[in-house]
This record gives C-alpha cells, structure tokens and sequence, in this order.
C-alpha cells in the first residue's frame, strides 16, 4: 500500500459529516464488519473513508491494487456487485478477488458525480455469507450513494459559487428525507424478523438456538432504537421538533429509578449514585423524559472515568423540575462542549463501540418539547448535564 496523491478526494469526502454514519448504518443493517468509501480511478483505488470491525488494516488515503479489486470491475459496468455468498457463486466463486481478501459476502455500489462521472463506490465485505440481493439492502446502498453524490456536487458548487446557503439547505432537506425515509422502510423487515424469533421460540429449540434466537431478539432491538434515533433526528429537522404525546402528572421518581436499574444492569460499572427530592407534580410526557434521562445516563457511563461513580439528582420547587447527570472526565474544552448536541457528533473517550451520535441531540430536542434546557459544564475533573423545564406544561 503506498500514500494516496489524490488527497483532495479524501478530504473532500472526510469533510462529508454523514459518511461515518452512513457506513455505520451499513454494518450494523447488514451484519458486514467492513465498509468503505472509496475513489476509484483508471489507476487507482483510495480509501477514503473506512469502518472496519474486521481488522482489515486498511485506512484512509491508503491504497489497494486496481486490479486485485471488484470495484474496478463496477467503474468499467457502471453497475453494482453484489455477491451473498462467493462459494455459491456462478461468477466469483473462481475470482481471485475474494481469495485475495478473504471474503465470502460483498457488495458495491457506484458512486457518480452530479455530472454523470464516476467517483467510485460505497463497498462492504464479509468473511461470512449475508443475504445482500435484495431489494430492500440494494434500494439502501443507492440511496446512501445517492446522498454521497449529492453531497459532493454540493461541495463543488459550494466553492464556485455564491449560493453557499442555498446549497447546505438542499442537501440538509435531501439527507434528512432520506433517513426519514430508511427509518420507515426498515420496519417493515425488522418487524418480520422479530415474529419470526418469537414463533421460534414456542418451538422445541436446542441451546444453541435458543442462544441463536436470542442474539436475533437483540440485534433487532439495537436496530430499532437504531431506527426510532433516526426518525428523531428527521421529526427534529423537518418537523419543527420532537412533539410530546402523553402528558401526565404521575410521579416522576419511579420513572427514573426505573432507567437507573436498566441502566446499571447493562453495564455493572461505573456504579450510580441517586439522589431524589421531587416533591412537587411534574407535567411530562412519560416516554420522552424515559428516553431523555436514558441519553443522559448512558452516555455519562459510556465516557466516565473508570471507577468513578456516575451521579444523578433530581428535584423540584414551585416553578421548575431539575435534573443533573455528572461523571468523571478529562477536561473537555468549551469549543467540544458547544459540539456535543449537533447531530452525529461523539465526545472523546468513549471505552466502547459507538452509535450514531444522535443521543444528546435527540434529548435537547426533547428538552425543548418541554419548554427547557440542557446545559453542560466541565470543571475539576467532572463534566455535568443539567436539564431544567417548568414544572407545569403549557396546554
């Protein structure tokens, strides 16, 4: 592998905010442990940007042999490689492609430049064999090239042109209809997928599919809060906000008792500490305040310090409800801070595998269906999130 000379491709795609996130969703929709963005030329082919659970080695700017690769082949065809399983293959089960790279399952997608010109491809392999010809996996890839394009003919008109702001604004509309329109078509195949575990598990199944059944049970969950993140953030964008549903008075406390012993099932460590003094009715939307303080608390134990317990305190007087979620931390400086409520944007540190970035987003945007606020301070060793709303909701 030498260094890449087109370094302006890879940055410009580095500059594209989505791609992690896009080939986040790749993996994680598929069960690939490899995907990339790469350019492709007459000569070369260029990791722009990589996702790789596999340890592939392969990182950004560095390059692979045209010629050891399938994504040629889609540069000369114009056309996707898709491939479930190469052993079962009529056409690569006999390439030297995947003996080269070890794959079983693969999948490229071409990228084209607003002007018809190839780019190069949106790819992703596997060791293992996934089902990847269908319409619903196929319709993905072309719409996430499609954003791709689209963000790059943005860029380039962008720099050649005044019309800076018109442009972010339709690229932001197409990205944010696009996510809306995954989230709603993922449902549909999530849903079939959980019944079939369920009509699973009322048959006689042995312990290893019990345990099969159970992963299946879990990563459907993982996609789905997947989904629900990403209809958020599009109600959030194109629809003036997060609207709260079910107003309510109950008590509040059990609520949150209830997250923190979900929360500290999940992950043992760092311990949680709780101090309760809500002695006033709090008006709240019961769902939305559980998913709020669970963005909070999970992320506060995801970035901690090790060994350094997580506080939560809740109160209320005569006017407002506040809620405080603090975790040891390295000092975060305050232009990070201002970052940490944009959508797709992750703090330093986290010790484990990361999701979209959407989760303090989402719950700013919940704060304000509540007519309040999330604030953030880093000082001494602690980094704190204060939410705050009014105790009563206007009707």
């Amino acid at each position: 592998m030498s260094q890449d000379p087109l370094q302006g491709d890879v940055a410009v795609i580095n500059s594209i905010s989505a791609v992690p996130s896009i080939l986040d969703v790749v993996c994680r929709t598929t069960g690939m442990k490899f995907a990339a963005v790469a350019r492709v030329t007459e000569e070369k082919w260029v990791a722009c940007s990589v996702l790789d659970y596999l340890e592939f080695g392969l990182k950004p700017s560095e390059e692979l042999k045209l010629e050891t690769t399938l994504c040629n082949e889609v540069r000369c065809v114009r056309l996707p490689v898709v491939i479930d399983e190469v052993r079962e293959d009529p056409v690569y089960r006999d390439h030297h492609t995947p003996k080269m790279y070890g794959f079983q399952s693969y999948i490229s997608m071409p990228i084209f430049l607003p002007g018809g010109d190839f780019f190069g491809t949106l790819c992703a392999l596997d060791p293992r064999p996934h089902r990847l010809n269908t319409p619903e996996v196929l319709g993905m890839f072309r719409l996430f090239a499609d954003l791709i394009s689209s963000h790059l003919g943005a860029l380039v008109r962008i720099a050649d042109s005044e019309q800076q702001a018109a442009a972010e604004r339709l690229v932001s509309e197409r990205r944010e209809q696009f996510i809306g329109v995954l989230g709603h078509d993922l449902r549909s195949p999530l849903g079939a997928i959980s019944m079939g575990a369920l009509m699973l598990k009322e048959g006689e199944l042995s312990e290893d599919q019990h345990a099969t059944v159970a992963m299946m049970e879990r990563n459907v969950a993982k996609i789905s809060d997947l989904v629900d993140d990403v209809m958020d953030l599009t109600r959030g964008r194109l629809g003036g906000g997060i609207s709260l549903k079910d107003l309510t008075d109950a008590p509040l406390e059990p609520v949150l008792r209830q997250i923190v012993e979900q929360e500290q099932t999940i992950r043992p460590q760092p311990l949680i500490e709780c101090v309760f003094a809500i002695n006033h009715r709090v008006s709240y939307d019961r769902n939305r305040m559980g998913q709020l303080f669970s963005n909070l608390l999970s992320n506060a134990m995801k970035y901690g310090l090790p060994g350094v317990p997580v506080a939560v305190r809740a109160s209320t007087d005569q006017e407002r409800f506040t809620l405080s979620v603090s975790n040891g931390t390295d000092p975060i400086p305050q232009e990070e801070l201002d970052k940490l409520f944009l959508p797709f944007m992750r703090g330093p540190g986290a010790r484990e595998e990361k999701g979209l970035g959407l989760g303090l987003y989402i719950a700013s945007e919940i704060a304000a269906s509540h007519s309040g606020k999330i604030d953030v301070v880093s000082e001494k060793g602690v980094v704190c999130f204060t939410f705050t709303m009014p105790v009563r909701q206007a009707a």
